[in-house]
């Protein structure tokens, strides 16, 4: 009779594997749900600054005399302008802007389109003359020949586009006729020179 064959015995399992595992099956599940989410991916704007600014008018295709292109607003929303010129001291003209719904915007102003807002260019025909940040200019006397001549004004959003209503520039014309400066000089002697009359009280 051969001997009894005894039964093999079971290896124990370490305590407290099935929960470990059970976790880290949890842990996987989660990272896949978040992958899948795009949480792991960098925030581009974590500030929140880099909204687009709305759009200001409609940027035409047509373009002034020196090539900037028409930014049309309406009629409502348009700003204006008017020159005058006169006569000033020192052998100068004094050009001043009168100006409607407009600001000046500083020099060296890096910026998109803001209604309202931007400088102005005054030319002499088709020659540009300034780039006007503030209401009044002093044109030198040498800069007009003899003769009659256009200045003109137009007014300029901060990108370099012309501020345009139903596809034309905002601007402004004033027309000066000059006399040879001696003559003009020979009458700015004779009025300084000219004796002052007291009026009676």
């Amino acid at each position: 009779m051969s001997p009894a064959s005894s039964a093999p015995r079971p290896v124990p399992r370490p305590a407290g594997r099935p929960a470990r595992a059970a976790r880290a099956l949890l842990v996987c599940a989660a990272l896949l749900v978040t992958a899948a989410c795009g949480g792991g991916a960098p925030d581009p704007d974590p500030g929140g600054t880099s909204t687009p600014s709305p759009a200001v008018g409609t940027l035409l295709d047509t373009t002034d005399p020196s090539g900037n292109r028409l930014r049309e607003v309406s009629e409502e929303e348009a700003p204006g302008v008017r020159i005058a010129v006169r006569p000033g001291s020192a052998d100068t003209w004094d050009v001043r802007l009168t100006v409607t719904g407009f600001r000046f915007s500083p020099r060296d102003t890096r910026t998109g389109p803001v209604p309202g807002r931007g400088y102005a260019v005054l030319f002499l025909a088709d020659r540009r003359l300034a780039e006007l940040r503030e209401p009044g200019y002093r044109l030198p006397d040498a800069a007009l020949e003899r003769g009659t001549h256009e200045l003109t004004v137009r007014l300029h959003a901060d990108d370099g586009t012309v501020w345009a209503v139903d596809g034309e520039a905002v601007e402004d014309i004033a027309r000066v006729t000059t006399a040879p400066r001696k003559d003009r000089a020979a009458g700015d002697q004779a009025r300084s020179t000219a004796p002052t009359t007291a009026t009676p009280s």
